[in-house]
């Protein structure tokens, strides 16, 4: 009989962390995202992160992935079979549109990158709150943290329920839900209603 060998030590939430703020780099940065106006690529790059350390830190299937982060198994396996080429080519725009999960190469890009000079072990982060704070996308990162494993879509009452207490630009988050058009569809949708009653 086989004992099955599971990773010991592994801490998911940190990798991710790690992989997510590795994707950014990758994109030229936050400062970069804000000034082309793709801070709604930032739930999608939280979530390919998870995808992709799940898959290869903690060997679970498209299924178990799929459950612990409240999306759909095609959405997973979609993330995790993005080819990284083709991505590597859209980001240096040598290819207009890729047909792959664009997130998913991206975090599997910066996975590697991790992996393979050792970072996971010794980097710590970079990007801290002041530098968040100073580009304003940190409330962005709290809004996507609170949410995380959430269902879309949703109405006002599981968002107040989910972002209560958080304050925004000294706004309290519940006069800023009070003034969003629900029900809100995606993590991207939320952050962008957010961003225009701000």
């Amino acid at each position: 009989m086989f004992e099955v060998i599971k990773p010991r030590g592994v801490d998911v939430d940190r990798m991710a962390e790690k992989v997510f703020w590795e994707a950014i780099r990758i994109l030229g940065g936050l400062k970069r995202l804000v000034e082309y106006r793709n801070l709604t690529w930032l739930p999608s790059l939280a979530e390919a992160s998870y995808v992709v350390v799940l898959k290869n830190e903690t060997f679970k299937t498209y299924r178990e992935i799929a459950e612990t982060l409240g999306i759909t198994e095609q959405t997973v396996k979609n993330i995790a079979t993005a080819d990284e080429s083709e991505i590597k080519r859209y980001i240096e725009g040598e290819l207009e549109r890729p047909k792959e999960h664009i997130a998913g190469g991206i975090a599997k890009l910066a996975y590697r990158k991790l992996k393979e000079e050792g970072r996971f072990e010794t980097e710590e982060i970079e990007l801290r709150r002041e530098e968040m704070e100073v580009l304003d996308v940190d409330w962005a990162v709290h809004v996507l943290t609170r949410i995380r494993g959430l269902d879309f879509p949703v109405d006002k009452d599981v968002l107040m329920e989910r972002l209560k207490g958080i304050v925004i630009r000294s706004k309290n988050v519940e006069e800023i839900l009070e003034e969003l058009e629900y029900p809100i569809n995606s993590p991207a949708q939320l952050l962008h209603q957010m961003k225009i009653h701000l």
